[in-house]
């Protein structure tokens, strides 16, 4: 539920189930986006391919890396950008209208912005429904395209209250005003992360107080330092940067450095242990840490865990010694890196 009006289109707000019928719609927020307006945003593209008839299996989703990120590929477009070619110059080989769905375009670099511009305009408009999610101003070439724009305004913590009294309601929870004001002091304007904790406490049958809300939830419950680093062991860049982005919104830099070196430690003790007996001794957790650790000891290379210690000593300099500009980029690019390293 969303009380506040936070979609306009042009420069008039417009009601949140208004959807022109036209080939690409850019939903804009504000540049410096946090999960709340994430999440909606990505709701409102949501919305359009439903409109549209697009089936979420239809949908290619692309989430675009930073500046520093992806990898490489042929020509001017970066390899994670490889799909949206065959699907912009064939569409589907059934006849029916497929979607792509661009995350995170603000991120697209010049020529590439240039490639998506030429290859849409040649592009049979009843074939593929586009829709771009992107944080701040629109680039001129994507304007004289001229797509239907939807801007999900900045989510501001008086509107965060009444949405927040409105979940509760709908959800039957009884919190007492202490707790309304701990949720929205523990989590601002997060909405995305409100709507988690108020998930936990659903059918809850007591009161809640402000302290219980203080004591349960004493990071987000959906975006804490493991889950970037889960996506890192696996390999997956696009899915590391989102959390980083995430959790960057409410996190220190420094708190993430020191989680991605304590799972260095952990991997680095993993590969000399004797046996699974002494690594549980050596670094604590649960069995099933402990063996998971134990289970990949031998994926990582020697050298690759040297190089991730090096990165670090690096990343942490720069962060402690150079301007608040440049850490977000350190970052995007270190995390990349691991997810080259253990992946």
């Amino acid at each position: 539920m969303w009380p506040w009006p936070v979609i306009s289109s042009s420069f008039s707000v417009v009601p949140l189930d208004y959807v022109d019928v036209m080939s690409l719609l850019i939903v804009t927020g504000p540049s410096n986006a946090g999960p709340g307006e994430r999440e909606r945003m990505v709701e409102v593209a949501g919305r359009r391919f439903e409109q549209e008839g697009v089936g979420q299996g239809d949908v290619v989703r692309i989430d675009v890396p930073g500046r520093g990120a992806g990898e490489d590929g042929d020509g001017a477009l970066r390899g994670e950008l490889d799909p949206m070619v065959p699907l912009l110059q064939s569409g589907s080989l059934f006849g029916d209208a497929q979607g792509l769905f661009l995350v995170d375009a603000q991120n697209l670099q010049k020529a590439e912005r240039e490639m998506f511009a030429e290859l849409f305009s040649a592009a049979d408009p009843g074939a593929v429904v586009v829709v771009m999610v992107h944080a701040g101003a629109v680039p001129k070439v994507v304007k004289d395209l001229k797509p239907e724009t939807v801007s999900v305004k900045k989510i501001w913590e008086r509107d965060v209250a009444k949405w927040l009294n409105d979940e509760v309601k709908s959800r039957g929870i009884r919190l007492d005003r202490g707790a309304s004001e701990a949720l929205i002091k523990r989590f601002g304007t997060d909405t995305a992360s409100l709507g988690k904790a108020l998930d936990q406490l659903e059918g809850t049958t007591a009161r809640i107080t402000g302290d219980y809300i203080m004591d349960r939830f004493k990071n987000r419950p959906d975006e804490g330092t493991w889950q970037v680093i889960d996506a890192i062991d696996k390999g997956d860049v696009g899915t590391s940067l989102r959390k980083l982005s995430d959790f960057l919104v409410h996190g220190h830099p420094l708190v993430y450095l020191a989680a991605l070196e304590s799972d260095l430690k952990k991997r680095s003790l993993a590969t000399t242990a004797p046996d699974q007996e002494t690594l549980r001794s050596w670094v604590g957790g649960s069995d099933r840490q402990v063996g998971r650790l134990w289970n990949k000891r031998s994926k990582v290379r020697e050298s690759s865990l040297r190089l991730a210690q090096e990165a670090l000593v690096r990343a942490d300099r720069t962060i402690k010694t150079q301007p608040e500009e440049v850490h977000r980029v350190t970052l995007e690019r270190l995390t990349v890196a691991f997810c080259r390293w253990y992946g």
